[in-house]
């Protein structure tokens, strides 16, 4: 088996206490990788942190256990035989299916933000600390409850002409285009949404969108923030989002919400 797996982290200095789970229960985790013995010891230490934890060889099984079964989190490795990680990741993306967290050997800075690019939520270069995977993951899934919570008390937005969906992550330009956002993409406009004409640094924008386990580089959040200018371009006639050299970025626009 390759080295994928700091084991060491998981040998005599890992705390159980540290690790009490802080997401319920219920959070239910897709680890998908060719690598058998991979698989087996990740979702072995998410089953006892609280987790449930499930996995599969590929793309292929991965289909059919989300078919059967919902999932909050696929763990996704970059290498694998046949349909590869970065493929399946921009499919997941394009169907709104779960969030994303990425594994590959290849650690590489172009690496993590093709990943980015392509909808992933995060991103972990193999081999991993276990005890990191599992922050990443907690932080994730805060991410969706904070968005569950903002969607529960409102659903939409309006500004320049385009309506923002919170619920369906749907934006609708008055061409009537709509273009479905990953939940990175959402949680960038939702900051901006929020603090409109006001100039957001990286640091702020990326741990809205990333949280504060975030692994933060600045070029990651230039990424995404192209990504959503695309799709916000193919809405509106005119260019929202600002760049501010060294200070960040700012909404220029006046968002309704309704």
């Amino acid at each position: 088996m390759r080295q994928v797996w700091n084991a060491a982290a998981t040998n005599g200095g890992d705390n159980r206490t540290m690790d009490t789970p802080e997401e319920p229960k219920s959070a239910h985790v897709l680890v998908v990788d060719d690598d058998l013995g991979f698989r087996e010891q990740v979702t072995a230490y998410l089953s006892d942190r609280g987790l449930i934890a499930e996995g599969a060889d590929g793309g292929a099984e991965m289909d059919r256990m989300l078919l059967r079964d919902s999932f909050d989190i696929v763990v996704l490795d970059l290498m694998m035989p046949g349909e590869d990680g970065l493929s399946i990741c921009k499919r997941l993306a394009k169907q709104r299916g779960p969030s994303v967290v990425m594994l590959s050997a290849m650690g590489e800075e172009a690496d993590r933000i093709v990943g980015l690019e392509l909808g992933a939520d995060d991103y972990l270069a193999k081999p991993c600390n276990p005890r990191e995977l599992l922050a990443r993951l907690r932080a994730v899934m805060r991410r969706r409850r904070e968005g569950a919570a903002e969607t529960s008390s409102h659903t939409s937005y309006a500004f320049a002409g385009a309506q923002l969906d919170v619920s369906r992550r749907r934006l609708r330009g008055p061409n009537g285009v709509a273009i479905c956002l990953t939940g990175g993409e959402l949680s960038l406009l939702m900051a901006f949404v929020t603090s409109p004409n006001r100039i957001l640094s990286r640091e702020a924008l990326l741990e809205h969108a990333h949280g504060s386990d975030a692994d933060i580089f600045d070029r990651a959040v230039d990424v995404q923030i192209s990504r959503l200018r695309r799709k916000l371009n193919a809405c509106v006639d005119r260019e929202l989002i600002t760049t501010y050299r060294g200070a960040g970025y700012l909404f220029n626009a006046a968002p309704t919400r309704f």
